[in-house]
Parts: C-alpha cells; structure tokens; sequence
C-alpha cells in the first residue's frame, strides 16, 4: 500500500484529497495545526484502517516514521479573510513549509505536489489565463503574502526538481467550491450564500463586472489525482473555463435560494483582481481532464450542504479565534 503525506489535510479541499485518496487504496497521513482548518472535515476518518492524523505546523522540522511514497502540500490560508489576517504565517507556510516538505520528499525520495493558485497572476493583463503567462502582481500590496509565498513556492519547487532530481508536480487552483467550505471565508459563493440564508443583502465588491470562474469540488480533485500521477512536473492550471460575472452570480445565487434580497455594493479591495479565467488546454492535452459538473448541479449540491449548518455556525463572524493559534 502506498503512503502518501497530506498537508493542510482538515481544510476544504484537503480533507477531499484525503477521501479520494483512501479510495484509491493510499494509506493516507494527514498532517494540519487548525490554523484554518476544521477538525470536522476529519471526523469520519478519525477510525478508518488507512488513516492516521499528525497535528503540526510544517514551518517546523517535519519528520514522518517509514517510508513515503507522495506529498500533497495544501498547507495554507487560502482565502483573503485569512490571509490578510495572518500575513506573516501566510508567508512561512508558502516559504519555511515548502522547504521543509520538499527537504522531506528528497530524504523519503517520495513525488511531491504543491497546491498553488490562479493568484500567480494576480490581476491579469492576458485573458484567460495560460500557464506561459508570468502574471501582473502586487509584490506589496495587502494580497502580496498570499501571491508571493504561492510564486516562491513555485520556484523553490522547480528548483528541487532541477537541482535534486526530485520528483515534483505543480497545480494552478483556481476558484472552487463545494461542501466542506467555511461558510465565512470572505471567498464570494459561500460569502453569498451565507448572506441569502441569513436573509441579508448580497454584497458585492466594485461594480459586479468583475468575472470569476467556479470549479466544483468533486472535478478539481479530479484533475489533482491525474496531475499526481502523471509524468509532467510544469505548473498546470486546473479549474472551469465558465467564466461568470459576480453581478450575474449574485443575481443566480437569490434565484437559487429562492430569498428576495437585494444586491449592495462596496468599494473593492485593493490589487482585486477584475478578471479569473483559466486555459485548461494543458490539462486537457496532458491529464485528458476537463470539468464535468455544471454550475447549475454544483451550486445546488453546495447549497444543500450549507443549509445543514447550526443557527450558530450561520450567524458566526468568523469561523476561528486565530489569537489563539498564532505566534508572534
């Protein structure tokens, strides 16, 4: 059975990545300090024979017993209200973290891939976005900690595996969504969402012509799994084509919850970028992976999953004291 390392395991798409790859028949090593991540995305693991849970922070020396054969590194704030909040560690995990699991990937000789961002690009001047296009990014702005410590990570990844010879896999995330997303992350479907259940007003950032592109949980863990096992080691962009203005999604999302909200609008952040849109033809050429579910189906199925949430979970400010969790 092959083992593989998953760092950031308690968070939205790690805790998918650790589902799928039980499935596949890995003996899963979930690894998380709950800075951002949640303990429950777990819980129906905590038993399972091919699962086992370290807490630690990777900024720290990691040292995993036996062999190792995979790393998924997805250990990071990943959404804005994080981010902005805890720049510094944003920072440590995308440099001090990745150091430290590419230093373990070449003592345990395992492949490791490392989540990246459509945040590369920052606020794209090429539309969509290719893999070739070396990005328009902020190194000082507010959002600088996140873009630079996911293009550091790039680089210090390919720099192991030209250096070392190490065996390296790089994904491009951009937006996604599905069940297990905190519903007050600041990112714009559960943001929405929370607001039509609480029965607020939408909120939209800018004038609404700014466009995203939403790729459902179950699709980009898809493409993950395929770039893990493939032989391509150059970043790849993984996420759905179908581009949406936040206007247009706003106005889906009240007719989805069937509320009679109205939309408000707010100043928009800094260094925000106006356009997202990735080209899958890469992922197409080399994985033969496109995305499946439409939009329509996933925000329905993410939709049913938030409804099950506490009153007391819907009506938080903030998922997480960080006080508690950081370090000067």
């Amino acid at each position: 059975m092959k083992k593989v390392l998953i760092t950031g395991a308690a968070g939205f798409l790690g805790s998918h990545l650790c589902d799928r790859l039980i499935k596949e028949g890995f003996f899963v090593a979930g690894m998380d300090n709950f800075i951002t991540g949640d303990k429950r995305n777990l819980s129906h693991l905590y038993n399972h024979l091919n699962f086992e849970f370290i807490e630690h922070d990777v900024t720290q020396f990691i040292n995993i017993e036996g062999d190792l054969d995979y790393i998924l590194h997805f250990a990071s704030p990943a959404s804005p209200i994080d981010y902005l909040k805890i720049p510094i560690q944003t920072l440590k995990v995308g440099s001090l973290g990745t150091h430290n699991l590419l230093g373990l990937a070449k003592a345990k000789k395992a492949r490791i891939l490392i989540a990246s961002t459509s945040e590369v690009y920052g606020d794209p001047l090429v539309h969509p976005q290719t893999e070739d296009y070396y990005g328009n990014v902020n190194t000082i702005g507010p959002r600088g900690v996140y873009d630079e410590a996911k293009r550091f990570q790039e680089s210090i990844t390919m720099a192991y595996h030209r250096f070392h010879g190490l065996e390296t896999r790089i994904v491009r995330i951009f937006n996604t969504y599905g069940p297990r997303m905190r519903l007050n992350d600041g990112r714009v479907i559960p943001a929405f969402m929370g607001q039509a259940l609480r029965g607020e007003d939408l909120t939209i950032f800018g004038d609404g012509s700014q466009t995203r592109s939403f790729c459902y949980v179950d699709d980009q863990v898809e493409g993950i799994f395929k770039l893990l096992l493939s032989d391509y080691s150059l970043p790849v962009n993984i996420g759905n084509p179908y581009e949406i203005t936040i206007k247009e999604f706003a106005q889906e999302v009240i007719k989805l919850t069937g509320t009679s909200q109205k939309i408000i609008y707010k100043k928009l952040p800094q260094d925000d970028p106006l356009q997202r849109q990735p080209d899958v033809s890469l992922a197409k050429k080399i994985l033969n992976w496109e995305p499946k579910i439409g939009q329509e189906k996933g925000m329905r199925m993410t939709f049913e999953y938030f409804k099950t949430l506490s009153q007391e979970e819907l009506f938080k400010s903030d998922h997480k004291d960080f006080k508690n969790h950081i370090k000067k």
